[in-house]
This record gives C-alpha cells, structure tokens and sequence, in this order.
C-alpha cells in the first residue's frame, strides 16, 4: 500500500482490528435476512509525511449511500456547537449578507440552518441522499455529490466561490484528501476562509480511542501533517484551537496560500512544538498501541461476562459507529448486550453492523430497566449522564471505555 498523500510505500503498522462491517450500515428487516460485506480494517502509518490511514478496501460511494442513517440534528450539544461556530466566524470574519457560506458534508442542515438563520446565503455539499432531503426540508440549498477538484470548478465558474467554507469531520473522511483540499482553494475568494474541525490523532494514540477507527475514516490526523496536506495543495494554516468534541479534536483556520493577508498567530508554531515534543513523527510514538487496545478489550468484556454471570440485564446507548468499531472488535453479540437504545428515529427498527444487536427507542429502555447501560459515544458521556439520570431511579449503573474502562454509579 502507498500512502494516500504523498505515495510513500506503507510499511509501518499501527493496529489490525481484524475486519468489520462498515459502521453506519444498519440493518434492516431485508438486509438482515443477507449476508453483510465485512471489510479488513487495518492502519498504518506513512513515516514520510506521517500520515496516518487505513487501507482503502471499500468506496466512498459504499459508506455514504441512500441508506446512511447518521443525522447531526439529534444530538443537542452537537447543535448548540455549530450555533456557536457560527456566531463566532460571522463575527471575526465579519460575514454579512453579500457573503456565501459553503459546508462540504452539511449533512441534515444541522450548521447552515444557523447560517441561514442570521440571513447569511449558504450552499450545502452533502453526499448522502437521507442526509442532504432533511437539510432541504429546511431550507437549504444541497448539492447532493461528493466534493472535490472538479465540482469547486464547476461552482467558481458559476461565480459561487465561498468567502467562508466549514468542514467538521469530514477530512478523515475523504480517500483522496489531495483533490478534497486542493478543491477547497479552489473554492475560497482570494480573501476566504476555510475552517476545519477533526479529532486529534495525539488524543487517539494517548488516550487509546481506537473506535474512532472505522471505515468511514481513511485518515488519522496530526495538526502538524495536516499543515503540510495544506501548504502543497493551495491552504496555508493561520490560526488553531483545541476542542473537548470527540475526545480532544482540532479547530483548524485556513488561506489560500497565493492570496491570504492574514498573519500566521503563533498558536500554529505552539501546536506545532507541542507535536514534535510528543514525538508525533517517530515510530515509537505509534509502537504500544496495539497493545493498549487488547487491554481495553479484555476489561469490557470482563465487565459484560461479569454482569451476565449475576443474571443482570444489560444494555446499550447510543447507536454511534464508535460503538460498532468496539462490539465488533470484541465479538460482542446480544448474548451480552440486549438491545441499544437511540434517539434518532432514523436507526431506530433498525440492527447495529456486525453484532446485529436491536435499536429501540429511548422509552424502551425506560420500560425494560436494565441494570447496566454501556454508553457507546462516550464522547457524549456528560451529556448522556444527565438525560438518562433516570435509570438511576431503578438502580441502573452505566459503563465507558474511554479514558479507560469504568462503571459509574
């Protein structure tokens, strides 16, 4: 395998999790009575540019179909966290009425609707069918492709070029993040900006968040890789912050390189020394993971063998491709986790990839009163903590993995 980058030959391995289903590919009554398309998934990492990727087995156009049921709208604080990007790029960037704003993977309008709120014009770019209707119903213009070079041509030669374009979460997500960020400069004014949010890749090695591995992420993301990526495909970075979301991810601002007058804040440098400390860029920085991730495996089960052992009944919140990646990776069936409650009618009905375990509604849950309710998006435990802070009312204790594994009463 080549690195997807810079062309490198890959010889370097992160972790194997031996092979999965893609992980928004819920089930349905039809589709369960099929057999399911399990791909390897293995990383590695590229020591010539750092890139950190899976290996390419499945298309984008397999993951992102008419069928994906992920919808941004129906986690609250995932919301009020695109309301306040919003507010906060029309202020520091001064966006207006004679302004476009464009997100590329607007998914359901859960941003834009912000965008359009303010009266500001928007374009949405969404791949997935289900995803990009719902955005629509909203009022929001979508271009229902998949973004790059060739599509950022044909907008700028309809004069749409984007004073301001917003990408959240979806560099990892791209097979060919050349043409994705190359048409992302295509796209912006000479005076645009580009702003990108992904999870850290020194969160995921440090704090062992091996579930945000899954197919639909072909990369792993370093700031000081990313700034490269950037710089040889038109971007120059100028500022950086850190965020809680997802673990511990990265708030990246962008210019086109030929054009951009804003200074470079030393946040770039400062993230950048912060990396080369970490040793970021050397084979022993990515040597252990493996093993780290065989210790959280073993100790989750421990917990749910345990639990089954005292006739307790278990459950699951939160239907999120981080969980698939865990229960597929621990070969966890319904004979341990009974059912997974979700608020997003859209997977509800529905069974999870791989351990084919039920998705019901939340009242299901309050109905059954299971003992022990294993949190899947831990990244939202807060959140989570307190909206079913009911089941505590009947005894129910829950169960992360992330920092490590943990019951919490």
């Amino acid at each position: 395998m080549k690195c997807r980058h810079c062309q490198a030959d890959l010889h370097l391995e992160l972790i194997d999790l031996g092979s999965a289903p893609p992980s928004n590919a819920y089930l349905t009554d039809l589709t369960m009575r099929r057999p399911e398309k399990w791909f390897p998934l293995r990383v590695l990492v590229c020591e010539k540019c750092w890139l950190v990727q899976a290996e390419e087995y499945s298309r984008a156009s397999e993951l992102f179909n008419e069928e994906y049921a992920y919808f941004s709208s129906f986690v609250d604080s995932w919301v009020r966290h695109a309301e306040n990007l919003v507010a906060l790029a029309t202020n520091r960037f001064g966006l207006d009425l004679s302004s476009l704003v464009v997100e590329v993977a607007s998914n359901d309008g859960y941003l834009l609707q912000h965008v359009r709120s303010r009266g500001i014009p928007c374009l949405g770019i969404e791949p997935t069918a289900s995803t990009a209707n719902a955005a629509r119903q909203r009022g929001i213009e979508t271009i229902e492709k998949f973004f790059g070079v060739k599509l950022a041509q044909e907008l700028a030669s309809q004069g749409r070029t984007a004073d301001f374009t917003v990408g959240i979460n979806v560099l990892a997500h791209v097979p060919d993040i050349n043409d994705f960020v190359s048409g992302i400069a295509t796209l912006l004014k000479p005076n645009g900006v580009s702003v990108f949010e992904f999870p850290h890749l020194l969160s995921m090695i440090t704090e062992r968040q091996f579930d945000t591995i899954y197919h639909e992420h072909f990369s792993y993301l370093s700031f000081t890789t990313v700034c490269e990526i950037f710089r040889l495909n038109g971007l120059e970075v100028f500022d950086v912050e850190v965020l809680g979301t997802h673990g511990g991810s990265l708030r990246v601002y962008s210019q086109r390189v030929d054009a951009g007058k804003r200074n470079v804040l030393p946040t770039v440098q400062s993230m950048r020394s912060l990396e080369a400390r970490r040793g970021l860029h050397s084979r022993e920085f990515y040597q252990g993971f493996a093993k780290d991730v065989e210790r959280v495996k073993a100790e989750f089960l421990y917990e749910l063998v345990a639990a089954k052992r005292l006739g307790k009944r278990v459950a699951g919140y939160g239907a999120a491709a981080k969980g698939n990646t865990l229960l597929n990776y621990a070969g966890v069936k319904t004979d341990l986790i009974e059912f997974v409650a979700d608020r997003s009618t859209a997977k509800q009905g529905k069974w999870l990839p791989g351990s084919r375990i039920p998705i019901v509604s939340e009242q299901y849950l309050r109905e059954t009163k299971p003992d022990l309710i294993v949190l899947l998006p831990w990244n939202l435990r807060h959140e989570l903590l307190t909206q079913l802070a009911y089941a505590r009312e009947w005894g129910a204790t829950f169960l992360v993995t992330q920092p490590s594994v943990e019951i919490i009463p």
